[in-house]
């Protein structure tokens, strides 16, 4: 490069493959290194393949739609009026934002908010990024300003009585452990729970969009047979919201296993089997009608909901990494 020149004398088309090029960590950088910098490192399609990197597999429809209903609520409400208060509240919660790094655990600000005049404060205010761009959302997930919705395998760090199910949950990044925050619904008359060090292989985007009080519509029925992997909803009472369990499809007590023989599958009677609690046991196995299930049980036992068939190996591995190391009773 020619003495005096610099990286905004280069083509538009040029600036921009370099840009694309950059980690999150690079991109805040640059932005701060002038207002065209800054537009061009804030744009949607720089972070969009950055957020689906980190973000993708744990934020789900559920996740944007509540951070849309966030953006919105926003910009709607006098917090982000111009009035002394409002613009005071504005440039505290912005300043922390942006440019500061927490893009990866353990990162360190490129700008100190204390070493900086008021003029330089005004300055980050009015070089905020769109609040409902990408750029936006990255980093109210990575300070965890945003919590989301998403669900968590093996509530309660592993608690026996959640073995190989998978609850919803509102959920907190925590830069510093590089772990979330879980905040699970109440159940029943037993105040919401806490969890703090969760890990992000026990995450996951919400599979289907029901709610975890609703319903889910089973439409998988006619095609279960045995060996097949599902999960299914699952709650102690009524009153409780539903988890997710993992189970396999089993055969009629009547069939004796042998694939070549087996008619199970035309039955309306399906046999669904938790192989980690051991044999006797009343968790072992349940049994739904394929014709009319919606949801089977009772306070003794809880109830049984709605069915998903697992097709993917990539789900099936997610829950048999969860498999106890000993048969629960």
């Amino acid at each position: 490069m020619n003495e005096g020149m610099s990286v905004l004398d280069l083509p538009n088309l040029a600036l921009e493959c370099i840009l694309e090029r950059l980690e999150p960590a690079g991109l805040c950088k640059m932005a701060c290194v002038c207002s065209y910098l800054r537009d061009m490192c804030s744009s949607d399609h720089l972070w969009e393949n950055h957020m689906k990197k980190r973000w993708g597999r744990i934020i789900g429809y559920a996740a944007v739609k509540e951070w849309q209903l966030q953006v919105a609520t926003n910009k709607e409400s006098n917090y982000f009026l111009a009035g002394d208060k409002g613009r005071g509240i504005l440039m505290s919660y912005l300043c922390k934002l942006w440019p500061v790094m927490l893009i990866r655990p353990n990162s360190t600000s490129y700008i100190d908010d204390h070493d900086h005049d008021h003029d330089v404060t005004e300055m980050k205010v009015s070089s905020q990024p769109s609040v409902d761009s990408i750029v936006s959302c990255y980093r109210a997930l990575e300070t965890g300003k945003f919590w989301f919705p998403a669900q968590v395998f093996n509530r309660e760090n592993g608690h026996v009585g959640f073995v190989l199910s998978c609850y919803d949950a509102d959920l907190s990044y925590d830069s510093h452990t590089d772990t979330f925050q879980a905040r699970y619904p109440p159940h029943g008359r037993r105040a919401a729970a806490i969890e703090i060090g969760v890990s992000w292989d026990r995450l996951r985007a919400p599979p289907v969009e029901t709610s975890p009080h609703d319903l889910h519509i089973s439409d998988c029925l006619n095609d279960l047979r045995p060996r097949d992997h599902i999960e299914i909803q699952w709650r102690r009472n009524k009153q409780f919201p539903y988890g997710w369990w993992y189970g396999v499809v089993g055969h009629l007590e009547a069939c004796d296993g042998n694939i070549s023989y087996c008619h199970c599958h035309e039955s309306d009677t399906v046999v669904l089997e938790f192989n980690q609690y051991t044999p006797g046991s009343r968790w072992r196995h349940t049994m739904i009608n394929r014709a009319y299930h919606r949801e089977e049980g009772n306070e003794a036992d809880g109830f049984y909901g709605g069915i998903r068939k697992l097709y993917n190996k990539d789900e099936i591995s997610m829950w048999q990494q969860f498999w106890p190391a000993e048969i629960l009773e």
